[in-house]
């Protein structure tokens, strides 16, 4: 596996080494002594799914602390734009992000750590997955409005399709203003 950092403490992109032949492809998706070796030493206690059509967007979203969760996002079939938005109060890179491409033919995926938001727009079909290091707690959801112009994200489309609570998130102002206190572990 191959570890690049990003220009965000604590954001990876990770390619795994493919091994392919006639049959088709083997790879490692996950093993804890690499992700450990690079300074990962996560406990991953739930693994989610969604398959979504060409144009859809989800996100921004977050948990908030004690539910806070960091993800190892992965796209198995099709291609999506992944986003992750630092979150986190006193970070030097807070309100930044990193937009990746996540393909199925290449496996490549993206460690998200706590105290950041998350969302993505598939390309085509995709089916992505992610593995989280705490639990869904629908108390404790929380997110971003995708369009938010002080974060300005350029997902290159206009008109995504949303789900009615993605189409109505708060503003990273109005986050900013609620969240003086709030702290990521």
């Amino acid at each position: 596996m191959n570890f690049i950092k990003t220009s965000i403490e604590g954001l990876f992109q990770v390619f795994p080494r493919l091994l392919e032949d006639h049959r088709g492809i083997f790879f490692e998706s996950y093993n804890r002594k690499e992700f450990v070796k690079n300074g990962l030493d996560l406990n991953f206690v739930q693994d989610n799914q969604s398959f979504s059509l060409k144009g859809v967007l989800r996100g921004l979203h977050f948990q908030l602390p004690p539910f806070a969760q960091g993800k190892l996002v992965t796209v198995s079939k099709g291609l999506a734009l992944d986003v992750a938005v630092d979150l986190r109060i006193g970070s030097k890179t807070y309100g930044k992000y990193e937009i990746f491409e996540l393909s199925g033919t290449k496996r490549n995926m993206v460690y998200i750590p706590e105290g950041f938001a998350h969302g993505f727009l598939a390309l085509e079909e995709t089916i992505l997955g992610y593995k989280c290091t705490n639990f869904y707690s629908k108390e404790s959801e929380s997110g971003i409005i995708w369009n938010d112009a002080d974060l300005n994200i350029d997902w290159g489309i206009k008109n995504p399709l949303l789900s009615d609570k993605d189409a109505i998130l708060k503003t990273f102002k109005d986050y900013t203003n609620s969240a003086k206190s709030l702290t990521f572990a």
